[in-house]
């Protein structure tokens, strides 16, 4: 009887430190599963991701849907279930790495607005809420067993006030509470919640915020390795991670960031 591989669902897997999680655990062996929300114009990347990650021989299978979107959500676990009849196993890890929300001041000034009610909830709810519900539908599902790993990607931002970063430096504090209380109450089912915290990253999320040059320019002052950190790294550190000799540590946020964080 063959083994059903282990199996990684990427919460926003087309591009970024997803997309790098994406390859690094294909080309470990890992069934890759993804979820993303991109136009047309960027089904070319999507394509190619597909294909690097084909080009390992594993498994993948990609769904362009909202997975802040409760009826999504329901459909792909639907989809996901089926898979895993078929060929056996659950899914061994869940990342969340969802980066679309608004950036706005919560004042209007200089010109722009401030942001509305609208606006902050969908940033709270696909950035934060979201987790909560894919890992309970999940766990309610029997798709995810003693030994699963569920990570959760945060920023510096978190605990620090950047030009129009409110509404996600909010996602991202309630996203580490989230996983928090994630932790202590899937102890009993042996499954383990954790965040990491990469430095500052070159990607799409990071150029969409005011003033990204300088924090790019702070950023390679304060880290002892003179680059910023790459999706390449945290995909890396993410691996390591979820190999099953860490399952006593839950409830954390670490940092990947070569040193940034404790650099003057």
């Amino acid at each position: 009887m063959s083994v059903a591989p282990p199996r990684i669902l990427v919460l926003g897997s087309s591009s970024g430190m997803g997309a790098a999680c994406c390859r690094e655990f294909a080309g470990s062996g890992y069934e890759i599963l993804g979820v993303h929300l991109d136009r047309r114009a960027a089904m070319p990347a999507v394509a190619a991701l597909i294909r690097d990650i084909e080009q390992t021989g594993g498994q993948v299978r990609f769904f362009n849907e909202n997975a802040a979107d409760d009826q999504a959500r329901a459909r792909i676990i639907q989809a996901i279930s089926g898979i895993c009849e078929r060929r056996g196993g659950g899914v061994d890890v869940l990342l969340h790495s969802l980066a679309f929300g608004t950036i706005a001041p919560f004042f209007a000034s200089g010109g722009r607005r401030s942001i509305r009610r609208r606006q902050l909830e969908m940033t709270l709810d696909v950035m934060a809420s979201s987790l909560v519900y894919w890992s309970r539908d999940l766990l309610a599902s029997g798709l995810m067993f003693r030994g699963a790993r569920i990570f959760a990607l945060t920023s510096q931002g978190s605990g620090t006030a950047w030009k129009g970063y409110g509404p996600v430096s909010m996602a991202k504090a309630a996203l580490e509470a989230a996983i928090r209380q994630m932790a202590v109450e899937l102890a009993p089912h042996g499954i383990t919640a954790n965040c990491l915290q990469p430095g500052v990253c070159d990607t799409p999320a990071l150029r969409v915020i005011d003033g990204h040059q300088s924090i790019i320019r702070r950023a390679l002052a304060r880290n002892p390795h003179r680059r910023l950190t790459t999706p390449q790294d945290v995909a890396r550190c993410l691996l390591a991670l979820a190999a099953p000799g860490t399952a006593w540590m839950t409830g954390n946020v670490i940092r990947v960031d070569g040193g940034e964080g404790i650099s003057g």
